[in-house]
């Protein structure tokens, strides 16, 4: 059972990484505000005792991998809603997580249609999830996917009425990429792209 103490550091975690988004969402669009989001992440993972990061590996860490910022990878996707049940999205690890599938999120990109499944987390207070997978995954990228939203921990990169903002800039390794003492969802297959996302996190290489 975790102690007070830890509980406090997870809560103060969760709320710079909602500080972190709410900046993305407020600033310009573009590769400043890429930047900043860069070295604000790369703080927390360094310096915050819930990274998922060991202390040993934060003690030396130099900061995070990416692509370079593209901005044809920003996207305004348009919601297609959808009916269907609850699934279980397994982990990289054991486990696995119930999300219940509530939209295709559909943009173009130089003239190719991308859609990814929306999902929304079952548990308590919910919270929209997507995780995908591309032609860079496995070789670039960790084989298992990527996240582009967790609302649920503060990763939302803003939407209105019609509307959601896909800027695959953003997109981020699991924990699990950083250490296997975490078990994450992995993208499934509906949201698995034959395009390379050449965009965000990739792995050293």
């Amino acid at each position: 059972m975790s102690e007070p103490a830890d509980t406090l550091d997870l809560l103060e975690y969760r709320r710079i990484v909602s500080d972190i988004y709410a900046a993305v969402r407020q600033d310009p669009p573009g590769a400043t505000t890429w930047s900043h989001w860069r070295t604000d992440r790369d703080e927390l993972l360094a310096t915050h005792p819930h990274s998922p990061l060991r202390p040993e590996a934060q003690a030396t860490f130099s900061g995070l991998p990416y692509f370079p910022y593209d901005p044809t990878w920003r996207l305004e996707a348009r919601i297609e809603p959808i009916e269907a049940p609850v699934v279980a999205i397994g982990h990289s690890g054991s486990g696995e997580t119930a999300f219940r599938p509530f939209g295709r999120a559909i943009a173009e990109r130089e003239d190719a249609e991308i859609g990814l499944t929306l999902y929304w987390l079952s548990g308590y207070g919910g919270g929209v999830f997507l995780p995908f997978r591309d032609a860079t995954s496995g070789e670039e990228t960790y084989g298992g996917g990527r996240y582009l939203l967790d609302t649920v921990k503060g990763a939302d990169l803003g939407h209105d009425a019609e509307t959601l903002v896909l800027d695959f800039n953003y997109a981020y390794h699991p924990s699990c990429v950083h250490d296997d003492r975490w078990s994450c969802p992995l993208a499934p297959p509906d949201n698995w792209l034959t395009a390379a996302v050449r965009a965000g996190e990739r792995l050293r290489s």
